[in-house]
């Protein structure tokens, strides 16, 4: 009994096996959790498997409802339920469960059906619910409930979520834009905001600068 499922990636190495909470309704929010806390991906680093597995354990507690092994095949590593979840980076890119001859003689790997895919518990919801479980220094508390916008959107007084560099989050206020070339990157009408001085100055540093092209905001009033 319970609501399996296995976690694999694209290279099929290694599976996780979790033995509660496999619908897709708690393994999404458990990816985008690892995504929103910055951790690396599996698919690219191993230590990416130890951070996942370190927000189920806290989760779920006890010691009988994580696994981790050495991957084998498809059919072998499918635990029933769910079925197996292939990721790369932190998106689910293949579902795939086992299908059986009507006399169970022989069985195929098929796509899981959507229509079979588990929705009860809410998407934002279980974010908190994986954030409530881990150690409170660790918490993303307010950044779950951030608003994200387009970096070129943002206005005088916004407050940004950065990640610093030990992998928290803090917010610091838009306090300008900058006007022209910022270590070899131009900055010129992008906001910036109050971490890094110089004198006063804060559109010196690049790290100033929200990268990519969206970021996440205190929700504005």
């Amino acid at each position: 009994m319970g609501n399996r499922a296995v976690i694999t990636t694209k290279d099929r190495k290694l599976g996780v096996y979790v033995h509660w909470n496999g619908g897709r309704d708690t393994i999404q929010p458990l990816l985008k959790y690892c995504e929103l806390k910055g951790y690396r991906p599996p698919s690219s680093d191993s230590y990416g498997w130890a951070r996942l597995c370190q927000v189920l354990g806290n989760f779920f507690g006890g010691s009988n409802s994580v696994g981790i092994s050495t991957y084998t095949t498809d059919r072998q590593m499918d635990p029933g339920d769910n079925g197996i979840y292939v990721i790369d980076g932190w998106e689910i890119v293949e579902r795939l469960t086992t299908d059986y001859s009507s006399d169970f003689s022989t069985s195929r790997m098929v796509a899981y059906p959507e229509s079979q895919e588990q929705s009860e518990y809410d998407f934002a919801e279980m974010l908190k619910a994986f954030d409530e479980c881990m150690p409170e220094t660790e918490r993303l508390g307010a950044y779950l409930d951030a608003e994200v916008v387009p970096v070129c959107e943002l206005r005088l007084g916004d407050e940004v979520w950065m990640r610093e560099v030990n992998g928290s989050v803090k917010t610091y206020p838009v306090v300008g834009f900058g006007t022209g070339m910022v270590n070899g990157s131009d900055r010129k009408g992008v906001a910036y905001v109050e971490r890094y001085d110089h004198e006063g100055d804060y559109s010196w540093n690049p790290n100033n600068y929200p990268h990519g092209d969206t970021c996440r905001i205190v929700p504005r009033r």
